[in-house]
């Protein structure tokens, strides 16, 4: 199940990265798409490692996590000032009326990927063991369950520490990382043209 997830988060990371070819965008709005163009293809780059479809390499991993790390936290919310609307924007105006959230979201992916540097050494889970581990430090229920990250009105789940993401197979922090960009796109991000 999880191989599915990521091959769809890659799917829509990839449509992330096809905005960037949309013309008319200029300026803040372009830095912004390429800072996204550059997540998606640090996501794309080891999406198949982590469902075993190519051979896990560490050092691919950490460049991946420290490239989208580059892009998270203060970075991303920077690239999104609120007098800044443009037909070009793939931006909801939600974004600006719940800046908390994204701002957590953002800083949310930046503790996720520096924690996925850090986990690189540790390769992947065990076949079976998938998210227990992340789901128990969490308080029980995962990513998905009630007071999640995709929950309506509901607060955002506490962020794992990098030293307890540090300690997890790359897998289930790459999870995180993933589960956190389809949060922010679903609640943030209009559908491309």
């Amino acid at each position: 199940m999880r191989t599915k997830f990521t091959i769809a988060t890659v799917a829509a990371l990839s449509l992330a990265s096809a905005a960037l070819a949309h013309t008319g965008a200029k300026g803040i709005v372009r830095e912004r798409m390429v800072a996204m163009s550059a997540m998606a293809d640090a996501i794309k780059t080891i999406a198949p490692m982590m469902s075993g479809a190519s051979e896990y390499e560490a050092a691919a991993v950490r460049d991946a996590a420290e490239a989208i790390g580059r892009h998270a936290g203060a970075s991303m919310t920077r690239l999104f000032p609120a007098d800044n609307e443009n037909m070009a924007s793939y931006v909801k105006a939600s974004i600006w009326q719940d800046w908390a959230t994204f701002a957590e979201l953002a800083e949310r992916l930046h503790t996720y990927s520096e924690g996925l540097a850090l986990a690189a050494e540790n390769g992947l889970a065990a076949p079976n063991q998938g998210m227990a581990d992340a789901a128990s430090m969490m308080g029980g229920g995962g990513m998905m369950g009630a007071g999640s990250m995709m929950g309506t009105g509901m607060a955002l789940e506490a962020t794992l520490g990098r030293e307890e993401l540090a300690d997890m197979p790359a897998n289930e922090v790459f999870s995180l990382v993933s589960n956190t960009c389809s949060t922010c796109h679903t609640r943030f991000r209009k559908e491309a043209k």
